[in-house]
């Protein structure tokens, strides 16, 4: 059944004009009604009408792209890659054709702000919705997020993910280009060990992310692999799972995460002869810190990381790293959203991880 304006003011025990008021912010409104009013729309999960022109359509000309941080390269990528699909044909006319309005929501990580962009996205008909980056495992996060989206995709919004799985429960997808960071993170690994090191500590990101997940069990696929850890469900042989604990450090996808994680993991295990860190930028923290011990890169220790951002080839020395394509993936969702491109078979499609050697890697020494 669908919810009124007139739902609204009954249930914030306010007129009907009122809540207008407080929805178009075009008059003033005491803060303890517009508080009211609010709390009812959200209760009622109310979408306000937009203007004539949305109202004769399914969707506005919106579309919001969601990200944890715009100022992380990972991204930054992305949306901008996305945002030149949206954009539409881009002739210099200056003319209106099929091109969209692309808003970056900028979450903060917040899984809270996440549904909350896509409350306000709902409100406005959106025309899509392009999600970035690795999802938050929290059932009831979860199930809130299916939810929403379900309401956005009745509504005629498209629904895209990037880089991101879908999630657990059956979503209303156009598509999920997920990227291969089990793989990545297994390649990566074997590398390593290839070279020989065999005490290799591991920065890792947020530990309820998918992405930090995904990247850990490969990680950790590729040691048990090669002896070095207990296999997956506990069994014998290699390190144990206390060790394997003690050789990972958890923190956000930042460089001062991994300055002080990495200090944290030379203090645990000073015999690590490699680090691996969550991503790019987390390398670059990992790194400062082992300069500041007094120990060279890769000399002393060899440090890694993840995704290729741009910075990594001109990090001193290069950054060992796995490639992921961002922008080829961002403009893909672009495409998707806008329906210029066909969703993949099934509806997701994964998107290969590429080792990428430079000089921060190294045989341990002796």
């Amino acid at each position: 059944m669908t919810v009124t304006l007139a739902d609204v003011a009954a249930r914030a025990r306010v007129s009907p004009a009122t809540v207008s008021r407080v929805l178009n912010g075009n008059y003033p409104v005491a803060a303890s009604t517009r508080e009211r009013v609010l709390r009812a729309v959200d209760d009622l999960d109310y979408v306000l009408n937009g203007p004539a022109s949305s109202l004769a359509a399914a969707t506005s000309d919106l579309v919001g792209i969601l990200v944890n941080d715009i100022a992380d390269p990972f991204f930054g990528i992305m949306a901008g890659a996305a945002q030149t699909q949206i954009g539409g044909p881009g002739d210099g006319s200056g003319r209106a054709g099929g091109e969209k309005l692309a808003v970056i929501c900028n979450t903060g990580g917040s899984p809270e702000r996440e549904l909350t962009y896509l409350t306000l996205l709902q409100r406005q008909r959106a025309a899509a919705v392009v999600l970035t980056g690795g999802a938050v495992e929290n059932p009831a996060h979860q199930a809130a997020m299916s939810a929403k989206l379900t309401k956005l995709a009745d509504a005629g919004t498209r629904i895209v993910f990037c880089g991101r799985p879908p999630l657990p429960e059956g979503d209303a997808l156009v598509a999920a280009l997920t990227f291969d960071n089990r793989g990545g993170g297994r390649r990566l690994a074997e590398h390593l060990v290839s070279l020989g090191h065999r005490r290799i500590g591991y920065v890792a990101g947020p530990p309820e992310r998918t992405t930090t997940r995904h990247r850990l069990e490969g990680h950790r696929e590729a040691l048990s692999a090669a002896g070095l850890a207990a296999a997956p469900g506990g069994a014998d042989g290699g390190l144990g799972s206390d060790d394997q604990e003690l050789l990972t450090v958890h923190g956000p996808y930042d460089r001062r995460s991994g300055y002080e994680a990495t200090l944290e993991l030379l203090r645990r295990a000073p015999d690590v002869t490699a680090i691996v860190a969550a991503n790019d930028t987390v390398a670059l923290g990992a790194c400062a810190a082992v300069r500041d011990q007094g120990m060279r890169i890769p000399q002393d220790i060899s440090v890694a990381g993840f995704d290729d951002l741009p910075f990594s080839v001109d990090a001193v020395p290069a950054l060992t790293t796995v490639r992921l394509p961002l922008f080829e993936a961002g403009a893909r969702a672009g495409r998707l959203a806008m329906g210029k491109e066909g969703p993949p078979p099934g509806g997701i499609a994964t998107i290969a991880a590429e080792l990428m050697i430079r000089g921060s890697t190294a045989a341990p020494r002796g």
